[in-house]
């Protein structure tokens, strides 16, 4: 049995950026295909603000393994249970929103991790092996390295803990959610403000310090997303199906009518 690979954290391990699209509206299969040729590293499938379901996002993963770009699955906060369903359908990493302490961070380790890091119950025939039969050593071992546990950043309460998040082992990403975090701080929508900076960077070295990757999600625009990147961030959330299609058919569509 070969080595369960997350394309998006071997980049991370090789200091390069992991690049992934958020998957809301699109139900297709195809879109797994379509993100890795357009040089993504991972798929952000979002059970939080979309529709979908689990069944749905088995489909994805499944075909992202085949693609091969890391399916990552975010579930709403507290959606534990959901979570390991996805990571059991294939998902190479699981995203919790709104995560504000490091015991919160632990209970998400519990819940994603197998033991001796966690307390993942464990079952079988998984995708992440071709749905091939592996001993349970071995699943548990190569699990274990290939998923990515994120936990957001999205309030001052978090950004003040980031340090004892970042501390929980298990923990691999910190993943800032730029926009929730200007509306707890009551500057919404203003993503460089000096206030998102400090915070920014207060995550940054702690991800640093603890061997964690610091995550931006939020910033979409060229120019403000490669000013992040400086500061130091490196899973990068780059955008979503329906902004990606909406600004490319906008395009696309005032070109055509500017022929006449």
């Amino acid at each position: 049995m070969g080595n369960v690979v997350n394309p998006a954290r071997e980049r991370l391990s090789q200091g390069a950026l992991a690049v992934g699209m958020g998957v809301r509206a699109v139900r297709g299969v195809e879109v797994a295909r379509v993100m890795k040729t357009a040089g993504y590293d991972f798929l952000f499938i979002d059970l939080e603000h979309g529709a979908m379901s689990v069944e749905t996002a088995y489909g994805i993963c499944v075909a992202a393994l085949d693609a091969g770009i890391a399916p990552l699955v975010r579930v709403p906060n507290g959606e534990l249970a959901m979570g390991a369903r996805c990571l059991d359908a294939g998902a190479l990493g699981v995203v919790i929103p709104h995560v504000d302490s490091a015991e919160e961070a632990r209970a998400i380790v519990d819940a994603f991790r197998f033991a001796p890091l966690g307390r993942r119950s464990i079952g079988g025939a998984y995708p992440q092996f071709g749905f091939a039969s592996a001993p349970a050593t071995e699943v548990v071992e190569k699990l274990n390295a290939a998923t990515l546990v994120v936990a957001m950043i999205e309030t001052p309460r978090a950004v003040e803990n980031a340090e004892a998040i970042a501390m929980v082992p298990g923990i691999d990403v910190l993943l800032m959610g730029t926009n929730d975090l200007c509306l707890e701080m009551g500057i919404p929508g203003q993503i460089e403000h000096e206030r998102v900076v400090a915070a920014m960077d207060r995550v940054v070295a702690a991800c640093r310090r603890h061997g964690r990757w610091p995550g931006l999600g939020g910033v979409y625009a060229c120019e403000p997303m490669k000013r992040c990147i400086d500061r130091g961030m490196r899973f990068i959330l780059a955008g979503n199906d329906i902004s990606l299609l909406l600004s490319a058919a906008r395009d696309q569509a005032a070109f055509a009518r500017g022929c006449l």
